[in-house]
This record gives structure tokens, sequence and C-alpha cells, in this order.
């Protein structure tokens, strides 16, 4: 029997919720198949099966929360029989610190609530049901408005909307007439929904515990954005963003300075020997930073298209655990919205984060003269316990070298 347990998805993870079994008992399962869908303090994903074989039962239902590392059901793997499963059962929740609980029944006992099979459940979006979750809402009160009846996002905003709002005021009582009320703001206060909860308590927690300091260069993009242009044209569709060049940029300098792709641990400066680029990610739940691992090995081709898929399964909820794990250093990038400049937090345990805003017309010397050209504002944000301002100047200048001569990021820079 192998134990399928609760996955540590991120540094500041301690449990994750159960939020849909994909498979039931009973059920074949091959290694890297989808077996449920997590719930974690930032993101929901798919928890694939480390083994192939039957799932012989479930020990978590459907939305509890257990802590990392417990286990949450029991695959017999081939040649083993599924009715051993109790066993496992008991060693394992046994192991986790929690007493076992006597095998679910074959039949339900007389007015026990019935199990709905699947395909009499409520037909709703990934996204629809998570902001019902959010907003404590049954979604049995809602209407779908989808296919087949399917209730989607916009529906449970439509019920939301509804019930915010304000109910008529009841008539005054004629003996007692209410004194009238000072003049007072109206405000509506909005419950944090779990990401939200973790991005501000580990926000807080890195400008409390990190001393940032900021250093900011000018680059120049005229050829970083000659190169794009190129090299989509070339692929024959829009592959490449400005946000991978970047993000080569970005991991191939850190090669220079291990002390930014690092993280303090107290009494010693952990380095690196990958570099694990994250990039931000800003979905309407809040802030995600998936991961492209070894990233200073990858072309910006082979970039631009993990940064797409990445992207693209997180607006899903699709992401693996993997991927949203070990990052080494990040890059955000506001760019997209027409921003000059801004300064990022740290994202703990990591010692810097890098912060870029949109290429922008600007008139620049050029020997005698004066042309237009488009320049983009590079900011590092860095843990002065780590590294400190030279070095961050040097960083952002070989930043800068490269993207300003971008054939050196379309080039094997490995040693050796």
């Amino acid at each position: 029997m192998a134990e399928v347990i609760m996955p540590k998805m991120g540094d500041a993870m301690t449990e994750g919720k159960v939020l849909r079994w994909i498979k039931r008992p009973g059920e074949s399962v091959q290694a890297g198949e989808p077996l449920a869908e997590i719930e974690t303090d930032k993101v929901n994903v798919e928890l694939p099966a480390d083994e192939t074989g039957v799932l012989a039962e479930i020990l978590v239902p459907e939305g509890q929360a257990v802590p990392v590392g417990q286990p949450i059901a029991v695959i017999a793997r081939p040649g083993e029989a599924a009715g051993e499963a109790p066993v496992a059962r008991e060693r394992a929740l046994s192991a986790a610190g929690a007493p076992p609980s006597p095998p679910t029944a074959a039949v339900p006992a007389e007015g026990a609530p019935r199990r709905v099979p699947p395909e009499e459940r409520i037909k709703a979006s990934p996204l629809a049901r998570r902001l019902a979750r959010e907003h404590g809402v049954d979604l049995a009160e809602i209407r779908g408005t989808g296919p087949e009846g399917r209730i989607t996002k916009e529906d449970v905003e439509a019920h939301l909307a509804r019930r915010a709002a304000p109910a008529p005021a009841p008539a005054p009582t004629p003996a007692a007439p209410a004194p009238t009320p000072a003049a007072a703001a109206t405000a509506q206060e909005v419950p944090l929904s779990r990401m939200r909860r973790t991005i501000a308590r580990r926000m807080s927690e890195s400008k409390q515990q990190a001393p940032h300091f900021y250093v900011t260069v000018e680059i120049r993009m005229d050829e970083a954005l000659s190169v794009r242009r190129q090299l989509n044209e070339a692929l024959g569709e829009k592959v490449v963003s400005v946000n991978d060049l970047v993000l080569r940029a970005a991991a191939l300098a850190l090669r220079a300075y291990p002390n930014l792709n690092a993280s303090f641990s107290g009494e010693a400066v952990r380095r690196h020997s990958e570099v694990h680029m994250g990039f931000a990610l800003a979905l309407p739940e809040g802030l995600i930073v998936p991961v492209i691992r070894h990233c200073d090995r990858k072309g910006v081709v082979e970039i631009a298209r993990e940064a797409a898929d990445l992207g693209e399964r997180a607006r899903q909820g699709r992401l693996r655990p993997e991927e949203l794990q070990d990052a080494t250093f990040t890059v955000s990038n506001l760019g997209m919205f027409d921003v000059e400049s801004f300064i990022a937090i740290i994202n703990p345990p990591q010692a810097a984060i890098l912060a870029v805003g949109s290429a922008q017309p600007r008139p620049v010397a050029d020997g005698a003269s004066v042309r237009v050209a488009h320049v983009m504002k590079a900011t590092l944000s860095a843990d002065h316990r780590v590294s400190d301002g030279a070095e961050a100047a040097r960083y952002l200048g070989e930043v800068r070298r490269l993207l300003e001569n971008p054939v050196l990021l379309l080039a094997d820079l490995r040693a050796g």
C-alpha cells in the first residue's frame, strides 16, 4: 500500500484542504494522473498520484483541512488487495498522530445522509466554487446560466451583489422616534480570503524581519524590443514577451552574484547552486509566484513557452505543487499596466526581488545629439543582511548590459 500525503507546497504552508476528489475508491490510478484538488494558502492545485494502482481508500473527506505530511488516501499497488487498506489507514493515521477510525461501513445506516453521486452534484466552474467558498455562499441557492445550468463566476457575483443590497429601512415607531444619527462615512468590510490572509502575513513578516534596501537603474530597451519582434516574426506567433527577456537576463546575471541568489539563515547566508526564477502573477484572488527551474540554463523561447504554460494553468487552478516551490529569486513586472517604476517586497526566504516597469519613450543623449529611446526602469529590493548597495548596483549593471545587448541573451553562455 502507498500512502498519499498532504504535500508541502510552499515554505509557509502548514496545512491544506481537500477540495475535491477526482478519483473515487476502486478506480484505477496512473502515476502522474490527477488524484485530488487541493486548496493551499495561496492557490488551488491538482495533486498527482505518485504510484500506479487502485485508489483503495480516501482518508480525508472533501472540505476538510489537514496538516502537511498527514496521509489523505491509500493506493493499492498492482498485486495488492484493496482490502488491506484499513490496515494501511490505521498505520498511516497513527503515524500522523491521529487515532484510527473504524472502517466505513459498506451500507449506510438507516437515517444516515446519502452520499450524492458525482452526476447529481451541482454543476459549477472552479472559479465559481472558489468565489462561493470565500464568501460562504451555498451554490444550491444560485441558478446557473451556463451550459446545462452550470453556475459561472458571474452568477456567484450577481448573487453576492443581490445579497449585499441594503434592505428597506423599517418605519420608525411613532411613540419613540429615533434620534438623528451623526453623519458617518459608509464602509463595507470584506473578509480576507485564505490567499489574501497569507499574502498579508508573509509580506508583513518580510518587511519586519528583512531590512530592505533599493537600487534603481534605467535600461535602454530598443535593441531588446527589436530582437523580441524578430523572434516572434520568425516563430509566426507572439511567443516571447519583454518579461521573458527580463527573466533570462536576471537569471544569467545571478551566476556572478550568488549573494542575491541566496537566503538568510540566522548565522549564515545560504547560497543556492541552482537558479530557480519565480515570476509574480496576478490572479483575481491575489498574487502567486510560479517557478521556472534552472532558468539560467534555458533559452529565451523555452522560458517564454514555460512561463505561458504556467500562467495559463495557474489561472485554471491546475498548477502542480512543485511548480510553486523552491524559487530562489523573483521578478515582478507591472510594465503591462504602463507603470513607470515601483518597488517590490522581498518574497521570503529569498534575498532579493527585481521590479520592472514599462519601456517608455524618452529623450536620451546619444553623443552630441538627442534621440528618443525606449527606457525601462528596474529596481532591485535586497536584504541588507545578505548583500549591500554596491553588489546590488553591479548586479543591475549586468542585467542592463545583457538587455541592451540582447544577442547575449540568445547565446548559450553556460560555462564549460
